[in-house]
């Protein structure tokens, strides 16, 4: 039986509603986001404010995205989340979202009061729900009386990790064990460094392809994948506040309190521990891995690994991210997702996801 165009999608019948939304952070993926809003998917989303860090444009009636430029972060009107959530509610629209698309601490802190005020959160930003055990048990009890809380964007970029998790433990499993690389740019570092060249050469290639921080440390210290791992165990039901991750830094100690340039100039301190342990595990045939793991009790660790070449994070292509769950009910083979973990476009589609999916 042939079934009507019309009918072909779940969705075809859903009513769509006017979305008002405001853009905090105008970096990789606020700019990204801003490019999808242009889209006519987006067609239901209202622009009312943007703003970076000490500039913001406003229009309660809808910003034309199309026709934003450069010149409004150096002559609009200086910051003021209290205008730009005034905006919202001048906007008329009942869907009212705050997009969050920094890695201000900050502005995080913030998410809690705003979903109890009735706003709508929509973020890549870990650091609330990623954070302190006490900001993350605030955000629960926002998100049960205020807005929705958006949050596929901050775990694996556009990978549905976070919502995957969310539909096990819906429909009654839960996790019993979780293992991946949970970072794009140390698993390009990693499936690229075999030996045949220093790391630190490895990480200037990387920083110049954009898959770092601008101060590299950011992802060597391996605090962003602490965050990430625990945005998941904390999703599956295990309170483990932050200091409970064994978190193994990739910086040496000498470097960690210097100046961004003072340890761009000093990278090949990098070379020498890294290039004995690849050395010790090649001699094994293995490779090193920096990967994420929670056990079944509950125990939290992320570092650098030694992996057989069978392990599937030893087959990773480029900037990768991969997320082995195993359930009640995967106990045997584990759920695997695999796939693109980090850039600006992927990361924005799934902040623009969680902001239809409100409409």
């Amino acid at each position: 039986m042939s079934v009507p165009a019309t009918d072909a999608s779940p969705f075809a019948h859903r009513k769509t509603s006017d979305i008002a939304l405001v853009l905090l952070g105008t970096g990789v993926v606020g700019g990204a986001l801003l490019e999808l809003l242009k889209t006519p998917v987006a067609k239901h989303v209202r622009l009312i404010g943007v703003a970076n860090s000490r500039q913001q444009q406003i229009d309660a009636d809808g910003i034309a995205s199309r026709e934003l430029n450069g010149s409004w972060q150096q002559h609009g009107q200086p910051r003021d989340d209290d205008a730009l959530l005034a905006a919202l509610d001048a906007s008329g629209s009942e869907l009212r979202v705050v997009v969050d698309a920094t890695a201000c601490t900050t502005l995080a802190s913030r998410h809690a009061d705003w979903l109890a005020r009735g706003y709508h959160v929509v973020t890549a930003n870990k650091s609330l729900a990623g954070g302190h055990l006490s900001g993350w048990r605030a955000l629960q009890t926002a998100r049960a009386h205020g807005g929705s809380y958006g949050d596929a964007a901050t775990v694996g970029a556009g990978l549905p990790v976070i919502s995957t998790l969310r539909r096990l433990l819906g429909c009654g499993d839960s996790l019993l064990t979780l293992e991946g690389v949970f970072s794009g740019s140390l698993s390009y570092l990693f499936n690229q460094y075999n030996g045949s060249q220093p790391f630190s050469a490895l990480l200037r290639d990387a920083r110049k392809l954009g898959y770092t921080e601008p101060d590299p440390r950011a992802d060597l210290s391996g605090e962003d994948v602490a965050r990430k791992l625990l945005i998941l165990a904390r999703n599956a039901g295990f309170a483990l506040g932050s200091e409970e991750v064994d978190v193994e830094s990739l910086v040496p100690e000498s470097l960690r309190d210097l100046d961004t340039e003072q340890f761009l100039t000093r990278l090949e301190e990098l070379d020498a521990p890294l290039a004995a342990r690849h050395a010790d595990a090649q001699s094994r045939g293995n490779v090193l891995r920096y990967l994420a793991r929670l056990n079944q009790r509950g125990r939290a660790r992320v570092g650098l690994v030694e992996v057989a070449a069978t392990h599937p994070a030893a087959r990773l292509n480029g900037t990768d991210n991969q997320f082995a769950l195993t359930t009640t009910r995967y106990n045997t083979t584990p759920l695997v997702i695999q796939g693109p973990g980090a850039g600006p476009e992927v990361t924005a589609q799934a902040l623009l996801g969680d902001v239809l999916a409100l409409g």
